[in-house]
Parts: C-alpha cells; sequence; structure tokens
C-alpha cells in the first residue's frame, strides 16, 4: 500500500501511547498507520456496496457498522 497522506502518524502515536506504550518507534506508526488504513478502505468498500444494495447513494452510520463486522 502507498504511504498517502490520509491519517497523520501523530495520530498514531497517540493511539499507542493511550493504550500504554511509553515509547513508539517511526516504523512502529507508518505499520499502524497502514493497517488501519487499509482496514478503513476495506470497510469503506462493503458499506458503500450495502448503501448501494439498499438503493442509496449515501452511505449511512449503519452501513459502516454493518461493515465493519464482516
Amino acid at each position: 500500500m502507498q504511504s498517502k497522506k490520509l491519517l497523520p502518524l501523530a495520530a498514531m502515536e497517540k493511539i499507542l501511547k493511550e493504550t500504554g506504550a511509553d515509547r513508539v518507534s517511526d516504523k512502529a506508526k507508518m505499520a499502524l498507520k497502514d493497517v488501519v488504513e487499509e482496514k478503513a478502505e476495506q470497510i469503506a468498500s462493503r458499506a458503500i456496496k450495502f448503501a448501494n444494495h439498499a438503493g442509496r447513494k449515501t452511505v449511512k452510520s449503519g452501513d459502516i457498522k454493518l461493515a465493519s463486522k464482516g
């Protein structure tokens, strides 16, 4: 996956520190960023399919919640 500027590395560091990490390497931030963005793209893709199946162009929060369970 390409390194896109979708999620800031600072947010990845914040997540890791809030869950107990004392220190976080740049590589760890990048790794989490890549995994989170890939998972988000998968969820978004499924959510779009659910919205389309329901005859909507608008993706709703319920589509996201349902897609995240899959």
